[in-house]
């Protein structure tokens, strides 16, 4: 369920369950939480999706990889050998 804060004035819950819709269709993500503001005609919405789970991705043997588990045995080989520079 999203929390849902409004501020600054007040709105028709078929406004606010419009802009629910909005964030879904946008993101295609589920907002867990988001704050209207509310300035005269206009508002200002932020949205809160909570925490977006992050892949680190490499560039490793001329590939871009997150992780080494689709290489066959000579990618992996190659890998291992390869000589690795400081930062």
């Amino acid at each position: 369920m999203c929390e849902v804060r409004v501020t600054g004035g007040t709105l028709p819950q078929e406004e606010i369950n419009a802009y629910i819709d909005r964030a879904r269709e946008k993101y295609r993500r589920e907002p867990r939480a988001i704050d209207i503001a509310v300035d005269g005609d206009f508002v200002d919405l932020r949205y809160d999706f909570g925490h977006v789970p992050f892949d680190r991705i490499r560039r490793i043997t001329g590939y871009l990889v997150g992780t080494l588990d689709r290489f066959n045995d000579a990618k992996r080989c190659e890998e291992h050998d390869r000589v690795k520079h400081a930062v």
